[in-house]
């Protein structure tokens, strides 16, 4: 996930995971029961049937003529098809076994073989294979059983055993039933599979935008709110004894509390979709307060340096090799591992001094922050996630930091982030 950039975000909105539907809508069932019966196919398909059903029967004489039985048999095995998708073991059952007695009454050949083969397809995608092997079996056996064995005494009358060679023909349209079915059902757990991974990497985007957003505003917050505690602490001790020199502590809150305004209103300005936003960019929040610094990066140091000055805190920088453009997430992670470590130095340690060292190098810069000591202790009401945050920072940009006391005294944060690279994964990211 790419670090902010002052501008709009990727598109992924932390509290919700969009996921489209991939695959056929006939599919969808399997997702849970519709809401109503398929009437506009199953309809559909009986039509055909008893249509298609007169045609076949004037080509077969010799079959039994379709009357009002047929018509009722033919209309039951269609109907029947209603209940495929809440209830697909009973329509493959009940569809083979109405075809049988179709076919055990002379009746001809024809569309009504359909029936059983949609039955079937939709037990199998439906996932319950072997109930449709089943009705596959239970067909082929009663139709073996009509055309075999009791022919003699079912109509037509005169009738003799089928030929095993159109007993073939039946069995291969069974055999491609079943084989088609199975294709589907193949495919179908392919694009489920494909569809719960989609959702899974939409989850893992959703919660990495969180966590972003939580370390930006913990960052932002976290130093602002560290240098309006130590301004407050002196303007309270001078507020009698030196009027003057509390107002400009109570000046300087002022001007940490808008900065982290504005700064809090631009990481959240990525939560507001481009649509919500007027053709000023304004957030919405406060047209009139809308945040006009550049997005935060190493250009900004001086800034950061007076911030801490004004919480009594003397920074010196120093700049070493060839300084180069940091890709935006490089560059804004360094600022944010400097700030919370300036942050840090204000809170918890006794020195008034604190050195920052920028050193650029092919493929990585270098960040670090010394300041001579001792611990205090003291916590100004931190969170304690300071360092946490450093270094799920550095890890995202497969960076490291390293933080502990120095052998001389005092403190030490280094942090050493990749620039090499880190472009290109900027850019897939936005993709």
């Amino acid at each position: 996930m790419d670090e902010q950039r002052g501008r709009a975000s990727t598109g992924v909105s932390p509290g919700r995971a969009p996921v489209r539907w991939q695959g056929p809508p006939w599919w969808r069932f399997r997702e849970g029961a519709p809401s109503r019966p398929p009437w506009l196919t199953t309809v559909a398909l009986a039509v055909f049937i008893q249509v298609g059903t007169g045609f076949a029967a004037h080509g077969q004489p010799e079959r039994e003529p379709v009357d009002a039985f047929a018509r009722v048999l033919l209309l039951a095995a269609s109907a029947v098809l209603l209940l495929r998708h809440r209830h697909p073991v009973a329509a493959a059952y009940a569809t083979a076994g109405t075809t049988v007695v179709y076919l055990g009454a002379g009746y001809p050949y024809g569309p009504v073989l359909l029936t059983v083969a949609v039955g079937v397809f939709a037990a199998v995608v439906a996932g319950h294979r072997h109930a449709a092997w089943g009705a596959v079996g239970v067909w082929w056996a009663g139709q073996i059983l009509v055309t075999q064995v009791l022919y003699r005494w079912l109509p037509p009358g005169g009738d003799g055993a089928r030929a095993w060679g159109e007993e073939l023909v039946v069995a291969a349209w069974v055999v491609a039933t079943v084989a088609v079915s199975e294709l589907a059902r193949t495919r179908r757990e392919q694009w489920a599979r494909e569809r719960a991974e989609r959702a899974l990497a939409a989850r893992r985007r959703a919660d990495e935008e969180r966590l972003r957003i939580a370390r930006e505003l913990h960052d932002v917050l976290a130093h602002s709110i560290s240098v309006i505690n130590v301004q407050a602490g002196v303007g309270l001790a001078l507020l009698d004894s030196d009027p003057e020199q509390a107002r400009t502590a109570l000046t300087t809150i002022k001007a940490a509390s808008k900065e982290a305004l504005g700064e809090v209103r631009q990481v959240l300005d990525t939560l507001r979709p481009p649509a919500s936003r007027d053709p000023a960019g304004s957030t919405g929040l406060d047209s009139g307060a809308a945040p006009r610094a550049p997005a935060p990066g190493l250009a900004r140091l001086p800034e950061l340096v007076e911030q801490a000055g004004a919480a009594g805190l003397a920074v010196t920088v120093a700049t070493e090799g060839r300084r180069a453009p940091l890709p935006p997430g490089t560059d804004l992670a360094a600022f944010r591992i400097v700030q919370e470590a300036l942050t840090n130095v204000v809170r918890h340690s006794g020195s008034r001094r604190a050195r920052v060292l920028v050193r650029h190098a092919p493929g990585t810069v270098t960040l670090r922050v010394d300041d001579d000591g001792p611990a205090t202790g003291a916590d100004a009401g931190g969170s304690g996630n300071g360092l946490a945050g450093m270094r799920e920072r550095a890890a995202a940009l497969r960076g490291t930091i390293e933080a502990g006391p120095r052998p001389d005294g005092g403190f030490r944060v280094t942090a050493v982030l990749p620039t090499a690279g880190a472009a290109a994964r900027d850019r897939q990211d936005d993709e």
